[in-house]
């Protein structure tokens, strides 16, 4: 773990559990992808990059999820770095309180207030697209969370935040998170004609190939969206739903995992509705979600 790893002439890789980015902008100075996910991180991150000489100059943010921008607040209180990302993964930095809120549905009780859905606010950020650096170019990975991105870096090197999971990380857990289903998909789609010399993933090795993967995660999203069919052949509240994709993949609820999945369920069950898959009825005060035939 937090191994430096080079991936091209003037890009490296952290590893660590959402592995962070490195780019050499010249002059002794480094821009990272990503930040960790708390000030521990943070600090081994930035002794790392110390040890190779370099300072750091900025942190890219793919997305505001905690364990890519935990490392911030750490990170720029010792360097003064800059802190770019779009628009809205930038507040969320800033005030961290909303992604807990967001996954929730309301104010979080004490248990979700932890480091996993709440990281240390960013103390200042900048808009990516009017200050990013030269060698540098933004991807727009839409589907994970927000507005996430990757960055393409000029010397073929290609990171790809949270857009892929590795095979592993599926067939642990099943349920990874996912925003906006239909916008994943065609982010899925949209990699699979994306060319670079090499590939970084957040959640997996660096690999000069991922169209493995991106069969691996769209054929997940499908199965569990067929599964979410079969459960609703007969109205069931949301609830009812959630405990029975828990129970068909052995899933072990806490409350980490309550909103994690359950608000990705919900992201299912939205889509499913808008496609026409599943229909919604109000019966006895209780939202009810039940298959069409074609489903």
């Amino acid at each position: 773990m937090y191994e430096l790893i080079q991936t091209g002439e003037k890009s490296w890789y952290i590893k660590n559990p959402a592995n962070v980015g490195v780019y050499d902008l010249g002059g002794g100075e480094v821009c990272l992808i990503d930040a960790g996910n708390d000030k521990e991180a943070g600090r081994k991150i930035l002794k790392k990059v110390t040890e190779a000489g370099w300072r750091v100059s900025c942190i890219i943010n793919t997305h505001s999820n905690a364990d890519h921008v935990g490392g911030n607040q750490f990170i720029q209180s010792r360097t003064g770095c800059r802190v770019l990302s779009t628009d809205i993964e930038n507040a969320i930095a800033r005030h961290p309180e909303l992604e807990s809120s967001l996954l929730y549905g309301g104010y979080p009780y004490a248990e979700l207030r932890n480091k996993f859905l709440l990281a240390k606010p960013t103390e200042s950020t900048e808009e990516i697209e009017s200050a990013l650096p030269p060698g540098l170019e933004i991807i727009k990975l839409p589907g994970h969370y927000l507005d996430m991105i990757g960055i393409m870096a000029d010397d073929g090197t290609c990171f790809l935040a949270d857009a892929i999971f590795s095979a592993d990380i599926i067939t642990k857990y099943h349920i990874i998170f996912i925003y906006d289903v239909a916008k994943f998909l065609a982010t899925l789609e949209m990699l699979e004609g994306l060319e670079a010399k090499i590939f970084i993933p957040a959640h997996n090795e660096a690999t000069t190939d991922i169209k493995e993967l991106i069969s691996v995660n769209r054929a997940k999203v499908h199965e569990i969206a067929a599964l979410i069919c079969d459960i609703c052949a007969a109205p069931k509240s949301f609830e009812r739903i959630l405990k029975e994709v828990f129970d068909h993949y052995g899933l072990t609820m806490d409350h980490n995992q309550y909103v994690l999945v359950g608000s990705t369920i919900k992201s299912y069950l939205s889509w499913l509705h808008d496609s026409g898959r599943l229909n919604i009825e109000f019966i006895d005060n209780k939202m009810l979600w039940s298959r069409v035939k074609e489903c």
